[in-house]
């Protein structure tokens, strides 16, 4: 059995920064980026949490080339750090894992900052090291309070704001579901979607009944008509929604009967005699 060669030896080595050799220029502004200060208020708050990537030491040029990581040797040279800690490459190979690796969701996001706060850490020390607002600290904290499991569930590969959960804890658990449901299947999960689905939203269904959205500025009898024209576009939506993926396979199907027929030069023959006799 042909054994797996490794990419990286997997202990990480302390290189002096004068040792480590950019393998590409900074761009213009990249100090004055958002994502370049966040960098150095988490190494500035809580250390270097990711290695810098080099390859091996070359004596021709006297150090290590660095593959991956520029931003963090830029931000460590500002804060005056002598050292970092490098995983050395075993080949000429710039992937690492960080490359290719997807942007969390919301509510990953707000499990980490929650396992953090769990375990000590205070949310302003939380947004110094992210480089937010404590008030950012503090919506994602709360992103999950008042929404029920199965919304939660459904909204667990989603990326949305906490502008989004505010609109739903207004809804009982029943509609949240609904609601995120219909805008699932839109593929439009944002505050402004459940804003419009919170005004049709029969009052019945509203955590607190006696308090509708300051927006919707109109009579009982409007309200109601927009609540039935709703609930009839919903209905129409799903019963759209449960043929189309066979209406989407017939039409694959006839399109590809008739390229065939197409292709054929009798028929195509056919068609021409035909249509120069019209």
């Amino acid at each position: 059995m042909s054994r797996v060669h490794l990419g990286f030896i997997p202990e990480p080595i302390s290189v002096p920064l004068e040792s480590v050799l950019p393998s590409k220029q900074p761009t213009a502004g990249l100090v004055n980026s958002r994502k370049f200060k966040q960098i150095v208020s988490s190494i500035d708050e809580v250390g270097l949490i990711e290695p810098l990537s080099v390859m091996p030491e070359d004596k021709k040029l006297g150090g290590f080339v660095l593959l991956d990581g520029h931003l963090r040797l830029i931000a460590l040279r500002m804060l005056g750090n002598p050292h970092a800690a490098c995983l050395v490459s075993t080949d000429d190979e710039g992937y690492t894992y960080n490359n290719r690796v997807n942007r969390l969701s919301a509510l990953q996001e707000h499990y980490m900052i929650r396992r953090a706060m769990e375990r000590g850490a205070s949310p302003e020390r939380l947004a110094k090291a992210l480089g937010v607002n404590l008030s950012h600290i503090i919506s994602k904290a709360t992103l999950l309070d008042g929404i029920c499991p199965e919304a939660i569930e459904l909204l667990k590969d989603q990326q949305f704001s906490p502008s989004l959960s505010r609109v739903l804890r207004k809804m009982k658990a029943t509609r949240q579901v609904e609601c995120i449901e219909l805008m699932l299947a839109a593929n439009n999960v944002s505050a402004t979607y459940a804003e419009a689905l919170l005004a049709a939203t029969p009052t019945d269904r509203l955590v607190d009944a006696r308090r509708r959205p300051r927006r919707i500025a109109a009579s009982q009898e409007q309200i109601a008509r927009m609540e039935r024209e709703m609930n009839n576009l919903q209905g129409r939506y799903k019963l759209a929604e449960q043929s189309f993926g066979q209406d989407v396979l017939n039409l694959v199907l006839a399109r590809g009967y008739l390229a065939k027929l197409l292709e054929n030069e009798e028929v195509m023959r056919y068609l021409l005699t035909t249509t120069r006799t019209l």
